[in-house]
């Protein structure tokens, strides 16, 4: 075995597609049961991703409009996975600790004003 390998790798092949398959699920299946900006970004996206079909006049704005939706809930993960990493080296203090969740918070605001920019244009082009 490699240095840099690790005992806990999966598989290759169809197992392990099947396995990182499955990692996913529990790993959204744990941001909607314990991260709350999550559950109600997923509520937006029940919104928002119907919407994108009514507004969007084409391919490319609909596909605009959706990316916008996903790039939030992917920008939340990376951000709740972070944080829930933080927490569990520490739960007290530390100045770095503070600086990575605020950076990751700012992912997450600068992913939403993306959002907002997009829905805004496409809404104005649509029906103003």
């Amino acid at each position: 075995m490699e240095p840099t390998s690790s005992p806990f790798k999966s598989v290759r092949g169809v197992r392990r597609v099947f396995n990182a398959w499955r990692y996913s699920m529990q790993g959204l299946a744990a941001a909607t049961r314990h991260e709350a900006a999550f559950r109600q970004e997923l509520l937006l996206a029940a919104v928002l991703v119907p919407a994108a079909f009514f507004v969007g006049r084409s391919l490319i704005e609909i596909l605009l409009l959706l990316g916008t939706v996903f790039v939030v809930l992917i920008a939340e993960l990376l951000n709740s996975a972070l944080e829930t990493l933080a927490d569990a080296v520490s739960v007290e203090h530390h100045p770095l600790i503070g600086r990575a969740k605020d950076i990751g918070s700012a992912a997450v605001w600068l992913s939403l004003a993306l959002l907002t920019l997009v829905w805004a244009a496409v809404l104005w082009d649509r029906f103003v």
